[in-house]
């Protein structure tokens, strides 16, 4: 038998991802240092779409279960443009994220 021992390949989806090299400073602080709940506040153009993107792949890699995990944003574009950019980043789709507009997420039962 004959083995090759390496770096590996990437099983998880997450260990292919450069957190600190595809984001600027504050984008990777928001990503990276919040424990629990967070709010961002940002404007036009400040990478808020990606800094959600790669917040929601970095909890994942952090073993926090998909459905403990709400992403919400106001519109459905946005919701479904989020959805997608998560998809293509972890080059998979996570079961169970919770995500959707306000006006969906309200709409939902409580468990």
């Amino acid at each position: 038998m004959k083995y090759i021992l390496g770096r590996g390949q990437d099983h998880d989806g997450y260990s292919s991802i450069d957190f600190q090299g595809d984001l600027n400073e504050e984008q990777y602080k928001v990503v990276t240092e919040a424990d629990g709940p967070s709010l961002v506040l940002a404007g036009a153009g400040s990478g808020k779409t990606r800094t959600l993107v790669y917040r929601v792949a970095y909890l994942l890699k952090r073993s926090v279960p998909p459905h403990n995990i709400l992403l919400v944003t106001f519109t459905n574009k946005a919701a479904h443009t989020i959805q997608d950019r998560v998809e293509i980043l972890l080059k998979a789709k996570p079961k169970d994220l919770w995500s959707g507009t306000f006006h969906h997420m309200m709409e939902c039962p409580t468990p």
